[in-house]
């Protein structure tokens, strides 16, 4: 398995659009991706706009599926105008 954090920094202004976005393209990866085992929007209580995504993988054939769907791309598309800064992504290996 592989695991997936996103930090991702959004305009307070534009929170409610954000997650609006996101949560569409959540929708959508849990009913088109049955090797994406969680897809998780979260918010941080401590910092204003940041928010992390928490992502598991079956494989890595799952994650590279994930990331070559158009409706990946168009959300990151829509997304970009809210964000208040590059997103990081950190990849991590389960430990089994």
């Amino acid at each position: 398995m592989i695991g997936v954090v996103a930090t991702l920094k959004v305009q307070p202004a534009k929170a409610a659009e954000f997650e609006k976005t996101f949560l569409d393209l959540a929708a959508k990866v849990k009913a088109n991706e049955p090797g994406c085992l969680v897809y998780q929007l979260t918010k941080s209580r401590t910092e204003e706009g940041v928010y992390k995504v928490l992502e598991l993988y079956a494989s890595a054939d799952a994650l590279k599926h994930h990331g070559g769907t158009d409706y990946f791309k168009a959300a990151g598309a829509a997304m970009g105008p809210t964000m208040a800064g590059a997103p990081v992504i950190e990849y991590l290996d389960a430990v089994e």
